[in-house]
């Protein structure tokens, strides 16, 4: 016995420490497999009589979720120039991004996205998804449905280097109709007090090459959407080959179902991992 436990007073020290000793050496692979496979940061670009506060529901969901978000304001100045914004915000973000687009954001991630290895996934929320060549205000008239020409008012603003240029807003008594039926009336007077008027141009532009040719794609359809007919969002999303959900909403579907908005959202940044 006295051999037996003298045996054991010195094997048990030599066993901890050798335990110990092999301890640190699991520690780097559990950090390296954290660093390996990082969140994709959602980047939420607004559209046209809209702003970035629209998005509120959405970034507060994605933030439970463990997810940074980015929601910058959109000039909606002309397609061309909000694309080249975009890309520069998109341009200080570190590591993966999924693009999320609604209404003429869609146009502006479109392009924004192309040639970006970073861009893993494009979200389009009762958006448009154009081609190279299309606009905005084309691809809206290509299908029946939309009511907006009849609520909108043109108004004049100075352009850079003189002369003056045409934006458009809705008529803040037919907002709460034409953009966002399913919000409450209050939230809804809010919205139509704040929203940002879009440079005509900004809808009749043309656009380039579009990344949803070579960058998975996500589409969410508001079936009771005045902006944008619901048969020219199906018909965008099939065209682009986007994975479909389709929800009953107004344009305004990220103030009113900022639950459903959050889901493809998240199905789209989860595929990218």
């Amino acid at each position: 016995m006295h051999l037996t436990r003298r045996t054991l007073a010195l094997a048990v020290p030599a066993a901890l420490a050798t335990l110990i000793g092999a301890a640190p050496a699991s520690r780097p692979a559990a950090a390296r497999t954290d660093r390996h496979d990082p969140k994709p940061t959602i980047v939420l670009v607004h559209g046209a009589f809209a702003d970035a506060s629209g998005w509120s529901g959405t970034i507060r969901r994605l933030q439970r979720a463990g997810y940074p978000v980015l929601a910058p304001a959109n000039p909606l100045r002309g397609l061309a120039a909000d694309t080249a914004y975009l890309r520069s915000v998109l341009a200080a973000v570190d590591g993966p991004v999924v693009l999320v687009g609604h209404s003429y954001g869609g146009a502006v991630i479109s392009g924004a996205a192309v040639g970006d290895s970073r861009v893993k996934a494009l979200v389009y929320i009762a958006a448009f998804t154009p081609d190279r060549g299309e606009s905005a205000a084309e691809l809206a008239a290509r299908f029946p449905g939309s009511t907006l020409g009849d609520t909108v008012n043109p108004q004049s603003y100075p352009v850079p280097g003189g002369g003056t240029g045409t934006e458009l807003v809705i008529e803040r008594t037919k907002f709460h109709g034409q953009f966002a039926a399913d919000v409450p009336t209050a939230d809804a007077a809010v919205m139509a007090a704040a929203q940002r008027p879009v440079a005509t141009t900004a809808l009749e532009e043309k656009s380039g090459e579009a990344a949803w040719r070579t960058i998975p794609s996500w589409a969410l359809i508001a079936t009771a959407d005045k902006n944008i007919p619901p048969a020219a969002q199906q018909w965008m999303a099939r065209r682009a080959g986007s994975h479909v959900t389709e929800v009953d909403a107004s344009h305004a579907v990220a103030v009113s179902r900022p639950a459903v908005v959050t889901h493809v959202i998240l199905a789209a940044a989860r595929a990218t991992r």
